[in-house]
């Protein structure tokens, strides 16, 4: 098992760093690909390394899943990033899932991966770009098909276990949930 997490600089920091934690407990193979070179400045203003350049990665390299955390700024340049659009198409043409959490799915829609019948959720202030059909405000996880939305940071725990549960099962995330206690 092995997935692709972007880092976009504004990206918020809970949804990033607690998808990357929650994958590597749960024994998934996590690269954290930077769509910018250094540190990336997140939207708290943390610093934050990846471990390489998106651009350095293989495109002929199969990842599970490609996970997009969200903050405003950093979807922005999520949206803007013709390497995260090649990505998201590979994830289609191979059959693999893709992850976007809070304002990242509007990432999703700039690169016209969204399918008009995916039902998803995001943040809030970015649900008026999604039709009224395709929204599933009521739900904090949405899973459908080899696609998974969450609500926002106060959701990413639970987003995180999601993307576990799809690729490794539920005892994988009672397993991680062993060590971090949380909320399930």
């Amino acid at each position: 098992m092995s997935a692709l997490v972007f880092l976009a600089p504004g990206f918020e920091e809970i949804e990033g760093i607690t998808v990357i934690d929650v994958l590597r407990r749960a024994e998934i193979e996590t690269v954290v690909a930077g769509l910018t070179p250094g540190p990336i400045t997140a939207a708290r203003q943390t610093k934050h390394l990846a471990d390489v350049l998106l651009s350095e990665v293989d495109p002929a390299r199969e990842f599970e899943i490609v996970v997009l955390p969200g903050g405003a700024e950093g979807a922005k340049h999520l949206a803007e990033s013709r390497l995260v659009r090649e990505w998201l198409e590979r994830q289609r043409q191979r059959g693999q899932w893709v992850a976007a959490i809070c304002a990242a799915p509007t990432a999703l829609l700039a690169h016209g991966w969204l399918q008009p019948e995916h039902k998803l959720v995001s943040h809030p202030t970015v649900q008026a770009q999604f039709s009224a059909d395709q929204m599933q405000p009521d739900k904090r996880v949405v899973v459908d098909g080899k696609l998974i939305t969450s609500l926002a940071a106060g959701s990413a725990m639970e987003f995180a276990y999601e993307i576990v549960r799809q690729l490794r099962g539920a005892e994988a995330v009672s397993k991680v949930n062993q060590g971090v206690h949380a909320v399930v």
